[in-house]
């Protein structure tokens, strides 16, 4: 099989570990591709559920065995964790085997623009979102991956594809939408203190990508929901992937903003 090959490959809320993991969908789509750096942005492991029920498929460990194959025969891998993967934020600095650990750091791409990159979870502090963080913290959003999972069990039977219906429900959830931009705008206002291009990060598992005064938000979105990754290619161009969109994931180009000069790393 020829492989797709992508200078930068971005990646973040895989929840391995947890049962809604589309662990599967992600073996299939790292085996089809061949990258030089990999940034995983947090939340790979979900070390939360996994303190409420261990749960390890033979797919989760498939996965976790294919990053660590992947950082021993060249790729650049640097671990960002977030908040499900906490533990593992006090390790940064360090590099473990072949892989290394950050809280976040400033990205170049090939045509000088450079994007600060970290989970998100930073930003929890500075937003207030209110009865929606709250709901979609607990319960309720446990009730909501309940429902993609039947939901999709049941398009599985009619031989349909997968569909986020997690994805559809939250969009049309009061307040959503405000928590959603207000996240964003804190994400922006910590790029723009850096004097970088923008910004690369997870979360909240809403891909998207688009201009917050002057800055370029993008969220890679995640693997419990939405299948989503973005990558970047050898001429700097970068891309949401969103995976089941079709299997040979067409990708969908966002646009693009004037490099700035900056500092490498974040501090």
């Amino acid at each position: 099989m020829t492989k797709t090959h992508y200078r930068t490959l971005w990646l973040s809320d895989i929840h391995l570990g947890n049962r809604d993991c589309k662990a599967d969908y992600l073996l299939a789509f790292l085996n089809s591709v061949s990258i030089d750096t990999l940034y995983l942005v947090g939340d790979i492991v979900d070390m939360w559920q996994m303190t409420k029920q261990f749960r390890w498929p033979k797919a989760h460990n498939q996965v976790l065995h294919k990053l660590m194959q992947m950082s021993q025969q060249g790729t650049r891998v640097v671990y960002l964790p977030g908040n499900h993967d906490e533990p593992i934020q006090s390790y940064s600095g360090m590099v473990f085997g072949d892989i290394e650990i950050e809280r976040q750091l400033i990205h170049t791409t090939a045509e000088g623009k450079q994007y600060l990159v970290f989970h998100g979870d930073q930003c929890d502090g500075e937003v207030t979102l209110g009865k929606f963080h709250a709901w979609i913290g607990d319960k309720g959003y446990d009730l909501l991956l309940f429902l993609n999972r039947e939901y999709n069990r049941f398009r599985g039977w009619r031989k349909r594809e997968y569909w986020s219906l997690a994805g559809y429900i939250k969009k049309h959830i009061k307040g959503a939408n405000q928590a959603i931009a207000r996240y964003r705008e804190a994400c922006c206002h910590r790029a723009e203190q850096l004097g970088v291009d923008g910004v690369i990060c997870g979360h909240i598992h809403h891909p998207q990508s688009t201009i917050e005064n002057g800055i370029h938000y993008i969220n890679d979105g995640d693997w419990v929901e939405n299948c989503s990754a973005l990558v970047e290619t050898h001429e700097g161009e970068l891309s949401l992937i969103y995976y089941l969109d079709t299997m040979d994931a067409q990708a969908d180009k966002v646009t693009h903003l004037p490099a700035k000069p900056t500092s490498s790393r974040a501090a």
